[in-house]
């Protein structure tokens, strides 16, 4: 197995325990509500209220600019270009793939998911289009599912509580972000006017979720498309895309695989990203096409279908990062740049990302050459990874 140091970093001790640090806050006033929610209610104290903002006053907000912007493979960069439609359908923001207009020209939902070993096995998981994964306190990692049909879901999550880098990522699809509770840090992001969000703890909570009875406090708070639905109703969110939405990734054509060919490129048949508690990893099957995901030593798995996780496209997206206060709070530059991995259809290459157009913008990825990545139509799963983690990352 070859190890592949992506970025200079330095080695850390690893962790002789794990916690996983919860303030204690209300729970939604469920009838199937089992005992007393332990989640963050925006309200716990914190050492210093200013730690987070003084945080993101330490990165760099500068993002990248559009002029001259060219893709690899002789292709035209989506970005700020108007959507293909066909009839009825319309290129999915999401996956590049033609979908119905009703469902391609709706805001996607974007919702926390629960990833420690308790809360396993997920529900609706196999139906997100884009799955985010980067750890927070403890080392634990926590997933974000963007779902762009999800009509059909009746069981979502188990849901938890919001950290401030999700919710830029959320905002990179113009999505409505769905949690069951937030850190006090996040208040001040999630009341800016332009994040639309679905939280257990508000009015809107015991519409939008309800608990099970076959687990515990925290990990039985679920989401349905039926609640979704009436939260978002409720709030008056608006459920198109926002006018001046330039979207994410450049896709592929119909019916082209690009699979990287040039200098850079290497084998990946085997991804492991380097997280420390659930030790993840992909393996590629060259017969579909797809990487599918193991964790806690087992195939990770939808609890509704029993659908192992599969996607086409794998991103490492190395981001700088602090530990924001000492009670284990992380922060994460979501937009200045820094290294990524492309992984495909058993190949993997190297490049840069950095996000365009501020908050309610979106990352972008580029090749060494500095052109924009085209990425092959499907679903993709992006893992954050801390930049001093570098050479726990494992690609063979």
């Amino acid at each position: 197995m070859i190890r592949k140091n992506l970025i200079s970093a330095v080695l850390i001790s690893a962790l002789s325990c794990v916690l996983l640090f919860t303030a204690c806050g209300k729970s939604a006033g469920n009838p199937n509500t089992a005992g007393t929610a332990e989640v963050e209610d925006g309200m716990e104290e914190v050492s210093d209220p200013d730690a987070y903002k003084n945080f993101e006053n330490s990165t760099s907000t500068a993002t990248g600019s559009a002029s001259g912007l060219i893709a690899e493979y002789d292709h035209t960069t989506s970005y700020g270009a108007e959507r293909e439609t066909k009839g009825d359908q319309i290129r999915s923001y999401l996956t590049g793939k033609w979908v119905d207009k009703k469902i391609g020209e709706r805001r996607p939902i974007a919702v926390m998911l629960n990833n420690i070993k308790e809360a396993q096995p997920m529900s609706g998981s196999s139906m997100a289009d884009v799955l985010y994964e980067c750890v927070v306190e403890g080392s634990l990692t926590r997933m974000m599912g963007i779902f762009e049909n999800y009509d059909k879901l009746d069981k979502i999550g188990s849901v938890r509580s919001c950290r401030n880098y999700f919710v830029y990522y959320a905002l990179e699809f113009d999505s409505i972000y769905c949690h069951y509770g937030q850190s006090a840090y996040a208040m001040p992001l999630l009341q800016q006017d332009f994040v639309n969000n679905l939280s257990g703890l508000s009015s809107e909570g015991d519409i939008v979720f309800y608990r099970t009875t076959d687990r515990v406090v925290p990990h039985n708070a679920y989401a349905s498309a039926k609640g979704i639905k009436k939260g978002i109703e409720k709030l008056g969110y608006e459920t198109s895309y926002r006018s001046d939405y330039k979207g994410k990734f450049t896709f592929a054509n119909d019916d082209e695989i690009i699979v990287p060919d040039s200098a850079d490129a290497f084998d990946a048949t085997r991804v492991e990203p380097g997280y420390l508690v659930n030790k993840p990893w992909f393996e590629y099957n060259a017969e579909d096409g797809k990487y599918y995901r193991f964790e806690y030593d087992e195939p990770q798995v939808d609890a509704e279908n029993n659908e192992q996780l599969a996607v086409d496209n794998i991103i490492l997206q190395y981001s700088s990062w602090e530990k924001v206060d000492d009670k284990g709070y992380l922060g994460f530059d979501c937009h200045s740049g820094g290294q990524m991995t492309y992984i495909t259809h058993g190949k993997a290459r190297t490049g840069t990302w950095i996000r365009f157009d501020g908050d309610q913008g979106s990352v972008r990825y580029f090749d060494s050459e500095g052109k924009e990545i085209v990425v092959n139509q499907g679903k993709t799963w992006i893992c954050i990874i801390q930049d001093t983690m570098a050479d726990k990352v494992v690609i063979s």
